[in-house]
């Protein structure tokens, strides 16, 4: 039997799946990396390593995309950090309001080492490992009815809000009314007035259409929204050192590009907000600053009963910003 062995040699590698999935609509910056990703991937392993994508929601919302993940449905996620959020609480601290108030603020402190190391260790714990950054760039305010320029242009608005308790403080503090609503709700709720505005980069705006349902965009930029792309950790055990190598070395320069370009896009995405007959006002920087105080109000509410890991990751955060 031995003889047999060794006359057949080695044994073929065995094929490995790697399911991920995510709400970003196809065709977008998001997507086209992922698909760029996949390529990468199948290069290096020679096809060994098969990937499928499931983009724009196909298996839900973010929060469901997520849970799918931890379950094994998927092996892995493509989501906001908001989204990621609902099993890694201390990962809500990355979207308060005006915590960065720019993308080298915003870089400088996720790219420290410090984050990075904090950041697997909560992931592990959770049963996911990251792989990258990737952002949905800065949020503003898309209304039916007039420019948001200071907090008090928000009092008693309803406004869709993302299920993530740093946005609903945020829109409290603000004087809005807060209504959490799914990413694949939205359009929906807008259109028949259950709310009447929402915040959102205006990339993702723009890919979900949400802008159709509006006639207001004032570029407040008050959350910047990072992402991530993670993987379940115990499928990632599984597979072994070389595979994990794989995954790893197929990031190449895949996030600081899409970076580059989610940034590049932002200011043509108004442009086109206004083709499209949505009137845009961009807030100078003390129409912007009048928002800290509130916000920073809505920082202190979230830390005062976050659990001692949640405020420990602040820390971290703000030393390396």
């Amino acid at each position: 039997a031995l003889l047999a062995l060794l006359v057949a040699g080695p044994a073929l590698a065995q094929e490995v799946v790697l399911k991920l999935a995510s709400v970003a609509p196809d065709g977008t910056p998001w997507a086209k990396a992922l698909v760029q990703y996949k390529a990468k991937v199948g290069e290096l392993s020679k096809g060994r390593i098969k990937m499928k994508l499931f983009i724009g929601g196909a298996l839900g919302d973010e929060n469901e995309t997520v849970t799918a993940c931890k379950r094994g449905r998927v092996q892995a996620v493509a989501v906001s950090a908001g989204a990621m959020a609902t099993l890694v609480p201390e990962l809500h601290v990355l979207e308060m309001p005006y915590l960065f108030k720019t993308y080298a603020d915003a870089d400088k402190a996720l790219d420290a080492p410090a984050t990075m190391a904090v950041v697997q260790k909560l992931l592990a714990d959770r049963g996911f490992v990251l792989l990258f950054w990737s952002e949905n760039g800065f949020r503003s305010f898309g209304t039916k009815t007039g420019f948001i320029k200071k907090p008090s242009d928000l009092k008693g608005k309803k406004m869709r809000t993302q299920e993530a308790p740093t946005h609903i403080m945020m829109y409290r503090e603000f004087g809005a009314s807060p209504v959490p609503i799914p990413v694949t709700e939205v359009l929906t709720s807008l259109q028949t007035g259950v709310v009447e505005g929402f915040d959102n980069t205006p990339l993702f705006s723009f890919a979900s259409s949400w802008q159709t349902a509006v006639k207001f965009y004032s570029v407040t930029e008050h959350i910047y929204q990072p992402a991530l792309i993670a993987v379940k950790k115990d499928w990632w055990d599984g597979i072994g050192a070389a595979d994990q190598k794989i995954l790893m070395d197929a990031r190449g320069d895949i996030q600081a590009k899409l970076r580059k370009t989610l940034r590049t896009m932002g200011p043509l995405l108004l442009k086109n907000f206004e083709a499209a007959g949505v009137a845009v006002y961009r807030l100078t920087d003390a129409e912007k600053a009048a928002f800290y105080p509130a916000a920073e109000k809505a920082r202190n509410a979230f830390l005062s009963t976050a659990p001692d890991a949640t405020k420990a990751f602040y820390k971290t955060i703000t030393s390396v910003r």
